[in-house]
Parts: structure tokens; C-alpha cells; sequence
């Protein structure tokens, strides 16, 4: 039997995102999904991660469990201005790391702020249920100031009081752990799910057991046919995938349907999202098709779906060298849903990249205007700066906004991306004049010397400060003056670019290509290098 306290209504109340009645909000508190979330990343980077656990939660038709918090790296002012409305503390202290220790101490500091000012959350629990780690606590009678600084999920602690609902007091949550290492170990291939028509083809068989296992179930041993060891002997080496075109050459001796030859000789065609030589940019803008053996594949929902757990916690870090969406898709709608689900950005920064898209055209005449992306930072110490000086940088862009420069001119329709869903496409591409060779363009950069920030301008970039007005900062507040805020306005702006240039080991590039393609841009009008 569950019952409502008075304090329970009081603390419910603070959720006004949810009309919460008992069987709803027991289902938020009672199956919940959650990570060990990397809040050392920056912002783009934890998106991916975001995207990845909401297609997870889904599959496991659990509420989804967010960090309350994430943290700013850098303040636009002194950091003390920061500090008067976030609280500022040592990253790495913080996180647990002793990557920044080196730096300067005013580097050194983030300033923590609520994650509903990086996406838009409201939008998010229209969608899914989705609670944040302090809800989560209040809701289980804990202070929500306990919440891990570093974003792991604190396997004692968030597991010691009952939650509120419960009339059974010595009823603490129950957790089960799907451990790092049983992800996509060596030789597997992990997806959404398996299909009842390949499980039966497969003879897949279920685990019996109700508890979390490695596995929840296996592929009886099937004897390799010539065309499997044919395509075995072509993929890759150190690889369990392989790109449909290598497949489609393998198989060219046959007169059959390239699919139906592999799901007899025991193989399958899964569905992901293409990406640039290293895959750093997790765009989600142009489908592609691969090939694996079937026996290597194992079903998140599968696996996971069945277990009866308050909470199921995906532990460790499985965000690097994995597709978007951290798995393959068995079935090319599957693929097409995580681009509708993807995270939308803040309605406050939407709001204010539309109206400083309007200055970038009035600053340009009336004409299309181009904008870039120009990654330094920590990249120069890295040596992952496309150029060694700011000079051969800035003419390195100067170089690719010309040939986008050539594209706006002889653009005479819209070619859109592929991205699953319908969006009007974006016609002023190919009604409004293309910029001429002197027009200024915008810049979003994280180079912070005035003397590079210099060179930049003197080449005909333009700068967010240049374009925001002190009515901007009044209507838009405080964080406002984050670099990480900013950098999400700065990817508002350049989702209008009429074309946009970006560094191919950044994910901010691919997260503007995101927006764009969602926007109607022209496929063409995008270069990533």
C-alpha cells in the first residue's frame, strides 16, 4: 500500500514538469536507468553521452536518471563575476582528476550550474520520464547536496533509504549493475535490440535466469559456410564490422540479393551514422549500412530488459570510439528515431541564435553569410590545431570559405540530408545573394590570446561580443557569461550560417552539422576537415 505525507505533496511539487499521480510517480522512482556520467568532458561531448543513456532508458522503458548539475569551464570576465551566481570549484578536485593541475589556478576552476541551462529539459520529459540525481534523492529522503561531484552513481549511498512511496520502511532501492566490461566486449557487436524474425532464424535462445547476466541469451554454434569465411577473410583486421560496399564486393559472384545471401550464410546488415576518418565529430546526419556476423551480436533490450531492479546502472565510461548512440540499430527505423530524439538546445539559446543570425545578414548586406569554426585552446598544446600558427590558420579558413563561397554561388536547389524525418528545406540558400569575396564572416573559437583573437578579426571575423547588445545580456541573464553557454548560442548561430567550415576532431563541429541538417540546410553547404 502506498501513501502520500503531507511532505510528500510538498516534495513533489517542486516536479511541476510532471503531473505526477501515485502509479506515475512510483514508475519514475521504482525503474530507473542511470550512468556513471564523465562530467570531466565538456559539454558536447557529455550531449553524446546524454543521447546515448535516453535511447538506452527507452529500450529498457525505465525513467531516465540525469545529472542535476554539469560544469563551466571558463567565465568571459574575471572569474569572481562567474562565482557571484555559479558555484565555483577546483575541476579537478571535483571530478577527481590531475589533468588541469598544471594550469594557472583561475583555469583550473568550473563553475557548476544546473543542467536544464545546457538542454532543453522540459522538451526532454514531454518525450521520456526523466528525473535528475537531486530529484532522485529528494524523492528517497536524502539531502540532494549528496549527489556525486564527479557523475558516477554512488552505489551505497543512493541505495540506503527507501523512496517516499513506500510503506515498507526498511525497503531501500535495489540496484543491478551492468558491468563495463560486459558493454561490447572483444568479438561482439552491441544494438538496440534483435528482431524476432533474425532470433528465429539465428535459433537465438534465452538465458533462463531473472537475474543480470553478461548476456541474456546466446546463438547456438553455426558451422562457417565458404561465403562466411569469405566474408570474415574481408573484414578488416582487429574488426567484428564491415561497410556494406566491402560486403556487396565480396558477395559479387552471386546473382542473389546481397542481403538475404548474408542472413544465410549467418550474417547481418545493421544500421549507424557515417562519420569523418576518426569519428570524433558524432555527427548523425548520413546513414550508412554494415555488415557483421550474427553471432556476435548482443541485444541491449535482450540483455537488459527483463531485469526487475529499482535501478539498472550502466557503469564506466562507453562513450569513446563508439557511434553515436553508443550501439548499431538492427533496423534503419530504430536509426532514424535517435536523430528525432536527439537533445534540442535550451529555448533561451534558440531564441537568441535567431536573432543574432539576423545581425550576421544585416552585417552582410542583406547577403548570405558563412561561419566557421576555429578550434584552438588546448588543441594547440595538443598539437590537433590544423595549423601551427594563427596566421596559416586563419588562411587555411579564408581557403575552404572561398570554395563555400563558389558553392552559395551556383547553389540552385537544396539538397537535403538524409536525417529520417521531413524538414521544410532551408530556401534562402538558393533565393538570397551569396556573400561577396570581402564579406565578413563569423567565428566561434575558444582562442582567448588578443593578439591571435587579433589576427582573427583583421581577416574578417566576427566574434559573438561583437554581435551581442546589453538588452541580449539583460533578457538572457547571467549565464550568459560562461563560455560553455556561450558556445551553445555560438552553435545556435551557425546552425543559419548559409555554410558553415569546422575542425574534423571536434565534436562542436558535428553537433553544428546536427543543427543545421535539422534546420533544411543544403547537405553541400557544410565542410568538416
Amino acid at each position: 500500500m502506498t501513501f502520500f505525507s503531507p511532505h510528500d505533496l510538498l516534495l513533489l511539487s517542486s516536479l511541476d514538469w510532471y503531473r505526477l499521480g501515485t502509479n506515475s510517480a512510483e514508475h519514475l522512482l521504482l525503474e530507473g536507468f542511470s550512468r556513471d556520467y564523465s562530467l570531466n568532458l565538456g559539454w558536447n561531448n557529455m550531449q553524446y553521452i546524454i543521447d546515448a543513456a535516453l535511447l538506452q532508458s527507452i529500450l529498457l522503458n525505465r525513467t531516465l536518471v540525469l545529472p542535476s548539475f554539469i560544469y563551466a569551464r571558463a567565465c568571459e570576465f574575471h572569474i569572481a563575476a562567474c562565482a557571484d551566481y555559479a558555484a565555483m570549484v577546483n575541476r579537478g578536485d571535483a571530478v577527481g582528476s590531475e589533468e588541469w593541475r598544471e594550469l594557472p589556478i583561475e583555469q583550473q576552476m568550473a563553475f557548476r550550474i544546473p543542467i536544464s541551462v545546457m538542454l532543453d529539459l522540459r522538451h526532454l520529459r514531454a518525450r521520456h520520464p526523466v528525473i535528475t540525481v537531486s530529484e532522485y534523492l529528494r524523492l528517497h529522503g536524502q539531502d540532494p547536496d549528496s549527489e556525486s561531484s564527479n557523475g558516477s552513481w554512488l552505489r551505497e549511498s543512493y541505495h540506503t533509504y527507501p523512496n517516499v512511496f513506500e510503506s515498507n520502511r526498511t525497503k531501500t532501492p535495489s540496484p543491478s549493475i551492468i558491468h563495463h566490461h560486459w558493454y561490447d566486449p572483444s568479438g561482439t557487436t552491441r544494438v538496440d535490440y534483435i528482431p524476432k524474425e533474425m532470433k528465429e532464424w539465428g535459433n537465438w535462445e534465452r538465458y533462463s535466469s531473472s537475474d543480470i547476466l553478461e548476456s541474456g541469451g546466446y546463438w547456438p554454434f553455426m558451422v562457417p559456410t565458404n561465403i562466411s569465411r569469405r566474408l570474415v577473410n574481408a573484414t578488416p583486421e582487429n574488426a567484428v564490422v564491415m561497410d556494406w560496399d566491402t560486403a556487396k564486393d565480396a558477395l559479387r559472384s552471386s546473382e542473389l540479393d546481397p542481403e538475404d545471401v548474408l542472413n544465410a550464410n549467418g550474417w547481418e546488415v545493421l544500421h549507424t551514422f557515417s562519420s569523418h576518418e576518426f569519428g570524433l565529430e558524432k555527427t548523425i546526419v548520413q546513414p550508412m549500412k554494415q555488415v557483421v556476423l550474427r553471432s556476435s551480436i548482443r541485444g541491449f533490450k535482450d540483455d537488459y530488459h527483463h531485469v526487475d531492479s529499482d535501478v539498472v546502472l550502466l557503469a564506466g565510461e562507453t562513450h569513446l570510439r563508439r557511434k553515436p548512440g553508443s550501439m548499431r540499430f538492427t533496423e534503419d527505423q530504430s536509426r532514424a528515431s535517435m536523430v528525432v530524439y536527439e537533445l534540442r538546445l535550451p529555448p533561451p539559446v534558440l531564441a537568441l541564435g535567431e536573432i543574432l543570425a539576423t545581425r550576421m545578414r544585416q552585417l552582410s548586406g542583406g547577403r548570405l553569410w558563412m561561419g566557421v569554426h576555429m578550434r584552438r585552446g588546448n588543441f594547440v598544446q595538443m598539437g590537433w590545431v590544423m595549423e601551427k600558427t594563427p596566421e596559416e590558420h586563419m588562411k587555411r579558413i579564408k581557403d575552404r570559405l572561398e570554395a563555400g563561397r563558389s558553392v552559395l554561388a551556383h547553389l540552385d536547389n537544396v539538397t537535403m540530408y538524409n536525417i529520417g524525418y521531413y524538414v521544410e528545406p532551408d530556401l534562402e540558400q538558393t533565393t538570397t545573394p551569396p556573400p561577396l569575396p570581402d564579406d565578413r564572416f563569423f567565428v566561434a573559437t575558444d582562442e582567448r590570446d588578443p593578439d591571435v583573437l587579433q589576427v582573427i578579426s583583421d581577416a574578417g571575423g566576427v566574434f559573438l561580443s561583437e554581435l551581442l547588445e546589453m538588452e541580449d545580456r539583460r533578457a538572457f541573464g547571467w549565464p550568459l557569461m560562461l563560455m560553455d553557454v556561450r558556445a551553445l548560442i555560438e552553435q545556435s548561430l551557425l546552425a543559419h550560417s548559409a555554410y558553415f567550415y569546422g575542425h574534423i576532431l571536434s565534436s562542436f563541429a558535428g553537433r553544428v552539422e546536427n543543427l543545421r541538417a535539422a534546420r533544411g540546410a543544403d547537405r553541400r553547404t557544410a565542410l568538416i576537415d
